[in-house]
């Protein structure tokens, strides 16, 4: 306690000051204790209330479709068809810009001096190989994998 009563921010002569203070007989005390105790009390009766707010309402589901839901079966297939041949062209002209960006470089590498056969056959190897293990995590993916390796075991005696 002695070290509190050196410290500056001791309350004690502060509620001492206080005290002699209010004990003066001065017309306004009380008003003025009032007032300066407003402040502090509204707030407390701001913070101690309760308030109930009303659930928000559900919200409403709009489901957007893109496909008419009375389509037949034959125009789910023709659409699966026409996407499929989208599909499909889309992949050739992807695989036809790789393989001019693959002749580009080529002529690059041969002006350059480099052996673009070598660099051609280990490109080569590593699109296999990345194919090969895009593959295998879709079938890993669509459960094919335990398919293959049953039927693989059936068929050896």
């Amino acid at each position: 306690m002695g070290r509190l009563a050196k410290s500056r921010f001791n309350p004690a002569p502060g509620v001492l000051d206080f005290w002699n203070e209010i004990r003066k007989p001065t017309p306004y005390r009380w008003p003025i204790l009032l007032v300066s105790a407003l402040p502090i009390a509204g707030l407390m009766y701001y913070l101690a209330g309760e308030r109930q707010y009303k659930d928000p309402e559900r919200p409403t589901i709009t489901y957007i479709t893109s496909f008419a839901p009375d389509r037949s079966d034959e125009e789910i297939v023709t659409s699966n068809i026409d996407n499929q041949e989208v599909k499909d062209l889309r992949e050739a002209r992807r695989e036809e810009l790789a393989e001019r960006k693959r002749d580009l470089y080529k002529a690059l590498g041969s002006a350059a001096g480099m052996d673009v056969e070598e660099i051609d056959r280990r490109g080569e190897e590593t699109r296999a190989q990345e194919e090969a293990e895009r593959q295998a995590q879709q079938d890993e993916l669509m459960g094919r994998a335990s398919e293959t390796t049953d039927a693989s075991e059936s068929t050896t005696p």
